[in-house]
């Protein structure tokens, strides 16, 4: 279950500054950084999770949380700002919903 608090810790990073609004990341490359450095931990996270986990809770994209984490930790320049904020406005909620109701058990 560490991961998973893990996870849902790197979520609520994520949130944090988040909530300043869609303005304010676009403008702001502390607060893009600070996401895409949790959106990095979140897909480590991820990662650690064993297998057999993984295969009890298929309603998580295990394989694109960690093949995100990938392709922000090796083509980091090739990063498109409103691609990350797409993915914590759109992905980000469901999972921690998930990521939530796993930990609550």
């Amino acid at each position: 279950m560490l991961r998973f608090s893990d996870m849902a810790e790197a979520i609520r990073q994520i949130e944090k500054y988040a909530a300043e609004g869609k303005q304010e990341f676009e403008t702001s490359e502390l607060i893009q950084v600070w996401i895409v450095h949790y959106l990095q931990v979140l897909g480590e996270a991820a990662r650690g999770v064993s297998e057999a986990s993984q295969k009890n809770y298929p309603q998580i994209p295990w394989s694109k949380i960690i093949g995100f984490r990938n392709i922000l930790v090796h083509y980091y320049f090739a990063i498109v700002p409103s691609e990350i904020w797409r993915v914590v406005m759109v992905d980000i909620p469901p999972l921690k919903k998930e990521i939530e109701r796993i930990l609550e058990k």
